[in-house]
């Protein structure tokens, strides 16, 4: 072994805003650094999982699902129980909604968060 993973860091315009919208959907919670609001920490309960939000100066470009041209670079699958509620919710923290798999028993859903990074929410695989 090399290297262990430390976090997953996302680029974006407002790192705050951003690890205030996941920390709502996924309930961990975000630690700042008063001297570098470039930068957010969101950490899961017993900091066993981490993400990290940085800030990108100037022309922040989000990537555009499913287009090539400005391709993801990254997303995140998230399991959900309740689909529609899940749904509802990530729309009403300024998620848009981008694409159903249309499953009947499992399947995805397709988002991007505020910042346009496009995210899934998976049902009936276990989450």
């Amino acid at each position: 072994m090399i290297a262990t993973m430390q976090c997953t860091v996302i680029d974006c315009p407002d790192p705050l805003a951003l690890a205030d919208f996941y920390a709502t959907v996924l309930g961990w919670e975000v630690e700042t650094d008063d001297s570098d609001p470039s930068w957010v920490w969101l950490n899961a309960p017993g900091k066993t999982q981490r993400l990290a939000f940085q800030r990108v100066e100037g022309d922040y470009r989000p990537p555009r699902w499913p287009d090539p041209a400005h391709p993801q670079q990254f997303h995140l699958d998230l399991d959900v129980d309740d689909i529609e509620r899940a749904h509802h919710e990530v729309v009403a923290l300024g998620a848009a909604f981008l694409h159903d798999s249309e499953g009947q028993e499992s399947g995805f859903r397709v988002f991007s968060d505020p910042a346009g990074h496009p995210f899934c929410l998976c049902y009936g695989q276990g989450g």
